[in-house]
């Protein structure tokens, strides 16, 4: 999987380009300018912001570029490692035709609309499925203005880019379904979340360290029927994953007579998480429900 620090600059600039682009609507439509004008005189008297218009503005819009970024890194993750049925930007090696070939008949019947339109049947698609709904909700920045259909364009044309070698630069494919990777991303596309909610990912040994001296001395002084554990300032969900993993090794050893999705359920329940941030909440959750399907031994999304 190319989540590598390159993968991370080049979205860096796909934020950019956003950026210029959604700055441009918001000025350009007079609509949206009339909205984004009351909820800034409204923030301004109630004193929820002391920022001057443009800045208001240009943190918005920062914030609506990388949700958009983001929920096309959702979206190519779960089409290349085949964790939802359609696929619309490129899919695996073997369905990236499938992607074109939809496209154009999605075309054909709309044929006023763009490519923005067409990276929203992804989105309304995703805000079907338990698993996905809260990354696409309305409390995500996505919804704060959409890029024009050029703009779209351009984010479906970087994620096909392909190498010399003819194959697609940027793969998201992982075995493992690694999901650590879209936590670390967020952080580093969003300055906004970054400052804002000071989320900054906690490295793995770390982790590992904490819940070895509260978790681990917890579960041997207290019954694993019942047991709970809470993170109030989650983020991305780095400590309930690892927690996750640890409580499903212990309901193996405990139960190995209860079926394998009693025993990842009892798992789930106990996890508790809590964030101001709903989109790293909403990372986390899908995060969770990845592991849970792995470990359930299913792939798709939509059998969540």
């Amino acid at each position: 999987m190319t989540a590598t620090p390159a993968l991370t600059s080049a979205l860096r600039q796909q934020v950019k380009v956003l950026e210029d682009d959604l700055r441009t609507r918001v000025e350009s439509r007079p609509e949206v300018r009339a909205e984004w004008d009351a909820e800034y005189r409204e923030a301004f008297d109630r004193k929820r912001t002391a920022a001057s218009w443009q800045a208001w503005r240009d943190e918005r819009v920062m914030q609506a570029a990388v949700a958009w970024v983001l929920t096309t890194v959702f979206i190519r993750f779960c089409e290349d490692n085949g964790l939802i049925r359609p696929v619309w930007i490129a899919g695996p090696p073997h369905r990236r035709q499938e992607a074109l070939d939809a496209q154009l008949a999605y075309f054909r019947a709309h044929p006023e609309h763009t490519d923005r339109e067409w990276l929203q049947q992804a989105i309304e698609y995703l805000a079907g499925l338990p698993a996905t709904a809260a990354l696409v909700d309305e409390h995500s920045p996505l919804h704060l203005v959409s890029p024009s259909g050029d703009a779209a364009g351009a984010l479906l044309a970087f994620w096909r880019e392909r190498g010399d070698d003819g194959q697609l630069v940027h793969d998201l494919t992982d075995e493992s379904l690694s999901t650590r990777f879209l936590g670390d991303l967020y952080q580093d596309l969003s300055e906004h979340a970054r400052d804002t909610y000071a989320l900054l990912q906690t490295p793995e040994f770390v982790e590992e360290f904490i819940l070895d001296r509260t978790l681990e001395p917890a579960l041997a002084e207290r019954p694993l029927e019942g047991f709970k554990l809470i993170d109030p300032t989650c983020g991305s969900g780095h400590f309930l994953l690892g927690a996750f993993a640890r409580l499903l090794d212990r309901w193996h050893r405990h139960a190995p007579g209860m079926e394998t999705q009693a025993r990842v359920q009892a798992a789930l329940d106990a996890i508790h998480g809590v964030d101001i941030n709903p989109f790293a909440v909403a990372i986390a959750r899908f995060r969770l429900t990845v592991a849970a399907l792995q470990a359930c031994g299913l792939r798709r999304l939509e059998d969540a």
